[in-house]
C-alpha cells in the first residue's frame, strides 16, 4: 500500500509542517517545508513534540515511521528564523534558549516513546537533522540520502546534535563529522552505525514500513520494555547495568505476554499478545 502523501509545491506556505498519516498500527509522521529543506522552525518542533505526545499514549500504535516531502530530509534548524531574534533587546538570547530547549526535549521524546520509531531518510539530514536520524530508534537511508554536522563550516559547532550522534557512533567517526563538516554518503553513514542500511531511491519510506510492521507484530509490552531497558542500560557501567536488566528480566517474565509468548513457543503456535 502506498501511503505516500503527495508532494508540496515549494512556494505553499500555508501547508501544514507536518503530516500525519496512518498505516494500519503504524503512525507516519512526514517532515513538510520542504521550501525550507524540512528546517527544523520553531513551528515544526511543535508540531513534532504534540504529534509524540499524541503517539505515546495511543496505544493503537505500535511504531512510527519518521519521513520527509522533498530533496532534503531535515537540513538542521531555520537559521533565517534564529537570525531574525538577533534583533531582540537580549540579542536573541531568550529565544535562542527557547528553541534549543525545545529541540532538546522532542529529541528526547523520540527515545522516551514507547513505540518504536524509525527514520526513512530520502536526501540529506545535516546539523540538526542528523541529530533527528541519531535519536530514532532505527533508519533507512535512500542512496541518495547524505549526513553531515557541519556547523563548524559557519561558526556555530553542532553541539547538540553531538549528543545523539555521539551515542550512535564511535567517538572517533563522531568527532571526524563534527570537527570537518564533511558530507558522508549513505553508504558510509551504514558502515559507522548511524543508520541500520542502504535501500535504492525512493524506496526507503516503503523499507521503514516493512520494518516497522515486523516490529508491530510483537507484543507491544516486550517491545516497550526492551527500548526503555536498551537505553537506561547503556547509560550504566557493566555491574549496575546487569542488575537492573536482571530485575526487567524477572519483571517481564511475569507478564502476561511472556507467558502467553513461551507457551506458544513450546506448543508450535503463535502467540495471541494482551500488551501487558
Amino acid at each position: 500500500m502506498n501511503v505516500r502523501p503527495p508532494a508540496v509545491r515549494a512556494s505553499d506556505t500555508s501547508a501544514p509542517v507536518l503530516l500525519r498519516e496512518r498505516a494500519g498500527d503504524i503512525a507516519i509522521l512526514v517532515l513538510n517545508r520542504p521550501q525550507t529543506r524540512n528546517s527544523l522552525s520553531e513551528a515544526l518542533l511543535t508540531a513534532l513534540s504534540e504529534a509524540f505526545t499524541g503517539i505515546a499514549a495511543d496505544k493503537t500504535v505500535r511504531a512510527v515511521v519518521l519521513a520527509a516531502n522533498g530533496p532534503a530530509f531535515c537540513a538542521g534548524h531555520d537559521l533565517k528564523e534564529l537570525t531574525g531574534r538577533r534583533k531582540d533587546a537580549d540579542g536573541g538570547r531568550a529565544y535562542f534558549t527557547k528553541i534549543m530547549t525545545n529541540c532538546s526535549a522532542m529529541m528526547q521524546q523520540i527515545v522516551n516513546l514507547p513505540q518504536p520509531v524509525i527514520a526513512a531518510v530520502q536526501g540529506v539530514a545535516s546539523a540538526a537533522g542528523c541529530q533527528l536520524v541519531a535519536s530514532c530508534d532505527l533508519a533507512i537511508g535512500s542512496s541518495a540520502a547524505k549526513f553531515a554536522t557541519p556547523g563548524v563550516d559557519i561558526g556555530l559547532f553542532c553541539s547538540t546534535p553531538m549528543v545523539a550522534l555521539s551515542r550512535n557512533v564511535a567517538r572517533k567517526h563522531a568527532m571526524e563529522m563534527l570537527l570537518t563538516g564533511k558530507m558522508m554518503t549513505a553508504e558510509h553513514a551504514a558502515a559507522i552505525g548511524l543508520i541500520n542500511r542502504v535501500v535504492a531511491s525512493g524506496a526507503e519510506r516503503d523499507e521503514a514500513l516493512a520494518l516497522a510492521r515486523l516490529i508491530a507484530a510483537k507484543s507491544a509490552h516486550s517491545v516497550k520494555i526492551g527500548k526503555e531497558g536498551f537505553y537506561r542500560q547503556a547509560e550504566m557501567g557493566l555491574a549496575e547495568a546487569y542488575a537492573y536488566m536482571s530485575q526487567v528480566m524477572v519483571e517481564n517474565l511475569l507478564s502476561n505476554d511472556a507467558e502467553e509468548g513461551i507457551g506458544a513457543f513450546i506448543e508450535k503456535r503463535d502467540p495471541h499478545w494482551e500488551d501487558r
